[in-house]
C-alpha cells in the first residue's frame, strides 16, 4: 500500500479557511444525508424512486426484475438518481450537487484526504476566492469532460473527485519542487519517506486513471471526469502563473534585496529550486546578506 500523507513545504503564517470549508461541508453533507439515507430502504411511492423505476424498467423490459432490484436500493441511492450528474439528463444543479455526495466512507475519505495535502498551498497561491471559483470550475469542467465520453448515459456521477482533480492539476504546475510524504506498507514492512510531487501526481493520472480507461475499466470510477479536472487544472495554472502578482522591486530595492524578497515570496509557494537560485544570486551581489541567505536556505532543507 502507498499513501500519501502530507507534503513540504507548506505557506507560513497562513490557515486555507476555504479548503477547511470545503471539506466541512462534505463532511457535513456525508454525515447529515449520507449515511443515515445509506440506511433506510427506498420509498416505492417517492418521486425519485418513480423516476429510477421508469428508467430501470426502460433498460430492463422486465417490471418482475425492477421490483427485485429495488428491495435492494437504499433511499440514498435513490437520493443519488435523483441528485447526482447523469450525462444523459444534464443539469447544472446536479453538478453542483453532485461535487458534494459521495457513496461511501472510503470515497470521501480518499477525497477528503487528497484536498487536505494538496488544497492550502492552491488556495494559498491563488487567494481565497481565487480558490473557490477554481475548485467549483474545475468540478463543472470535469463533469463536461465526463459526459464527452457517456453522452446518452443515466447513471448519476457523484463525488469531488473531479474538482479535487482540478487541485492537484493547479498544484502539478505550481509546485514543481514541492514533495509528497509516502507511506509504504508491504506486509510487515512500513516506511515513510517523500518523493517529488510531480511524480506523484503523475502516477495518480497515468495508473489510476488513463491506463484504467483505455482498458475499459470499470468499478463505478469516474475516470474521465478525474482527466478532465486534471486537463483544466494544468490550463489554470498555466493562466495563474501569469495573472497571480509577483514581487516587484520597489524604487531605491537593491538588485539583491530585490532577489532576497522573491526567495522568500518562492518559499511560501513551495518552489524550492527557484528560493534556492534567487538566494545564490543574492549572496553573489551582497555578501552581507550571506548569512540570512544561508538560514534560509536551512530552512528549506528542514
Amino acid at each position: 500500500m502507498f499513501l500519501p500523507t502530507g507534503d513540504r513545504p507548506n505557506p507560513q503564517n497562513f490557515t486555507p479557511w476555504v479548503n477547511y470549508g470545503l471539506i466541512a461541508a462534505n463532511v457535513l453533507i456525508f454525515a447529515a444525508v449520507t449515511v443515515p439515507l445509506s440506511m433506510s430502504g427506498a420509498d416505492p411511492d417517492a418521486a425519485s424512486t418513480q423516476e429510477w423505476m421508469k428508467m430501470a424498467l426502460q433498460v430492463t423490459q422486465n417490471p418482475d426484475a425492477v421490483q427485485a432490484a429495488l428491495s435492494n436500493q437504499s433511499a440514498y441511492d435513490m437520493f443519488v438518481y435523483a441528485h447526482g450528474f447523469k450525462p444523459g439528463a444534464m443539469s447544472i444543479n446536479d453538478i453542483f450537487s453532485s461535487m458534494f455526495m459521495h457513496a461511501g466512507f472510503m470515497h470521501i475519505a480518499g477525497n477528503m484526504l487528497f484536498l487536505w495535502i494538496y488544497g492550502d498551498n492552491v488556495e494559498h497561491r491563488l487567494g481565497r476566492m481565487g480558490y473557490l471559483g477554481a475548485y467549483l470550475l474545475a468540478g463543472i469542467a470535469a463533469a463536461l469532460f465526463f459526459s464527452a465520453l457517456n453522452l446518452d448515459s443515466l447513471t448519476p456521477m457523484v463525488g469531488a473527485s473531479g474538482a479535487i482533480s482540478g487541485v492537484l492539476g493547479l498544484y502539478f504546475f505550481l509546485f514543481p519542487a514541492n514533495e509528497v510524504r509516502i507511506f509504504m506498507w508491504i506486509f510487515y514492512y512500513a516506511k515513510t519517506f517523500y518523493l517529488k510531487a510531480r511524480w506523484v501526481l503523475g502516477f495518480y493520472v497515468v495508473w489510476d486513471n488513463l491506463l484504467p480507461m483505455a482498458a475499459g475499466s470499470g468499478g463505478g470510477v469516474a475516470y474521465g471526469a478525474h482527466i478532465g479536472g486534471f486537463i483544466f487544472g494544468l490550463l489554470a495554472g498555466g493562466v495563474a502563473s501569469m495573472v497571480v502578482a509577483r514581487p516587484k522591486a520597489r524604487d531605491g530595492m537593491s538588485r539583491a534585496d530585490f532577489h532576497m524578497k522573491m526567495a522568500r515570496h518562492r518559499m511560501t509557494q513551495g518552489q524550492d529550486v527557484s528560493a534556492y537560485q534567487h538566494l545564490q544570486k543574492a549572496m553573489k551581489l551582497d555578501p552581507n546578506l550571506t548569512d540570512e541567505a544561508r538560514a534560509l536556505m536551512s530552512q528549506i532543507a528542514q
